[in-house]
């Protein structure tokens, strides 16, 4: 298995979508959601010297799909493959009411990850770094994190999403506050939410900073849609110490800010913002794999957030992505 190349663990559930109301009055758009966009943007930031290993579970449903989803992305490691489950894949029925806010139907039940399973994955395939998505919301449950953070010796990176987004009776999805958010956020070194996601753990982006540094994250990331997102990172942030700092149970340093804006908005009727948190996370992690400092690396995030909203689904988007940022082929 040694390549020579770094790899990157990439945790998170596909799910089929299903879009309505975005641009108005369109037909609806049919496709792979969910996990598949933060992969595709990995495949469009990451250089050659890495390899993406996904670790996901598919419904028998869509698992011909999503072979050959996982086909076209340029950098998939070769022993890459996705669990195949016999339940139903997670499928969700998006419906915009405006261009950055929706409801959200879901349906199927893609299971949740226990540690007997995800165990082998990082012991045996040689991962330097994981980003975990929680796209259905229970990819890991507690026991299974706090595992995982303390076998692990690279960065996690882990964008909390639907863990706050909890599907009701009625299968649509409201927000919730996270039960023993402490003990979640001790389980990673770089935590990125929304604005609305950020109110159910903290009354402001600087109260949940402390919280997250108390536990041991050493960078916390809020997006704010349209005007950009804020960060909050250790002084000392550098990705290839933070396993070392772990062990040595050493406090991040004091904490600098910033609020970085795009510098350009995509706005009007050709907008989709489908994805774009998740292009937005996958390509801020990657600059920070690559050296770039959290604001640097956030300038990107922006750009290829804006590149994704440009265009509908994932068809295609690694390509699109890379022409957007100058990635060198």
């Amino acid at each position: 298995m040694d390549s020579g190349k770094r790899r990157l663990g990439v945790i998170g559930t596909p799910v089929w979508d299903v879009i309505h109301g975005w641009p108005p009055g369109s037909a609806c758009v049919e496709g792979w959601g969910g996990i598949a966009y933060a992969l595709s943007a990995f495949a469009a930031a990451l250089p050659n010297s890495w390899e993406i290993v996904p670790v996901m579970k598919v419904g028998q449903d869509v698992a011909e799909r999503a072979h050959d989803f996982l086909s076209t992305l340029r950098n998939v490691a070769p022993d890459a493959a996705p669990v195949i489950v016999p339940e139903p894949n997670n499928r969700s029925e998006i419906h915009y009411y405006d261009e950055e806010h929706r409801t959200e139907l879901l349906t199927g039940r893609t299971p949740s990850w226990e540690w007997h399973e995800i165990e082998p994955w990082l012991r045996d395939r040689g991962l330097d770094a994981l980003y975990v998505n929680f796209v259905s919301g229970w990819e890991l449950d507690l026991d299974a994190a706090k595992r995982m953070r303390a076998m692990f010796r690279g960065p996690i990176y882990a964008d909390l999403h639907m863990m706050l987004w909890v599907p009701q009776e009625n299968g649509l999805r409201a927000l919730q506050p996270l039960p023993r958010s402490a003990e979640w956020l001790g389980c990673f070194d770089l935590v990125q939410v929304n604005e609305e996601e950020m109110a159910m753990l903290a009354n402001s982006s600087e109260e949940l900073a402390a919280a997250a540094f108390d536990a041991g994250v050493r960078c916390t990331a809020v997006t704010l849609g349209s005007r950009g997102a804020i960060y909050f990172a250790s002084s000392d942030l550098n990705l290839p110490s933070v396993s070392a700092a772990r062990e040595q149970r050493a406090a991040p340093k004091s904490a600098r800010s910033e609020l970085v804006a795009p510098a350009m908005v995509r706005a009007g009727p050709g907008i989709d913002p489908t994805g774009c948190g998740d292009v937005w996370g996958a390509t801020f992690f990657s600059r920070l794999l690559l050296g770039d400092t959290p604001g640097t690396a956030m300038l990107a995030a922006h750009e290829a957030a804006g590149s994704n909203a440009a265009r509908h689904g994932v068809g295609g988007l690694v390509e699109h992505l890379r022409r957007d940022m100058g990635a060198e082929q």
